[in-house]
């Protein structure tokens, strides 16, 4: 029985520590905050319904393509949760391996975002998704000097193989500043 606790241990650390370039820096789980995102070039792929009951479909065609074209992968991972959508950020100094989008996978240049955000910790599930959002679309209510203009999506910053109580996440509504 002491392998297991040593397994575990062993798990909790190796899948923290992988070391992925950041395309910006998360929120600290329980600070919510304004901050704004850079342009960047992003890989997408989509599928009809939840992004909860299609992350797995999602994630394949986009893995594979970096796979494919030798690319680095970078977090976060962003997530449109309705007409389900999975985002990954594409480093700058990988930027000359992106070729057209194939397969399932669309390239697209997405211009510099102001965000609200809220980091939290735990299991990417739709019930921690809800929980943390309409936390942080009670905070913007309180915040009369910006608005938001769109919809809330997820921001996951951890692999598949991490513990679930050492997961981070993020919940992003877009604002803008009231006029």
């Amino acid at each position: 029985m002491r392998f297991c606790p040593a397994l575990l241990l062993l798990l909790s650390v190796s899948s923290s520590t992988m070391a992925y370039e950041q395309a910006f820096s998360p929120t600290p789980s329980g600070r919510t905050e304004l901050k704004t995102l850079p342009a960047g070039t992003l890989l997408k792929a989509t599928a009809e319904g939840n992004y909860f009951a299609e992350s797995n479909r999602l994630f394949r065609p986009l893995f594979s393509y970096i796979s494919t074209n030798d690319i680095k992968m970078t977090v976060p991972v962003e997530a449109q949760i309705d007409h389900a959508a999975m985002y990954f950020w594409v480093a700058p100094s990988e930027l000359a391996k992106v070729r057209p989008g194939r397969d399932g996978v669309e390239v697209i240049q997405i211009p510099e975002r102001r965000v609200a955000a809220l980091g939290a910790r735990g299991s990417y599930t739709p019930e921690n998704f809800a929980k943390t959002r309409d936390t942080l679309l009670t905070w913007l209510a309180l915040h009369p000097e910006v608005e938001a203009t769109g919809p809330a999506y997820a921001v996951y910053w951890n692999g598949p193989f991490t513990l679930w109580w050492r997961k981070e996440y993020e919940v992003h509504v877009p604002v803008r500043a009231k006029s």
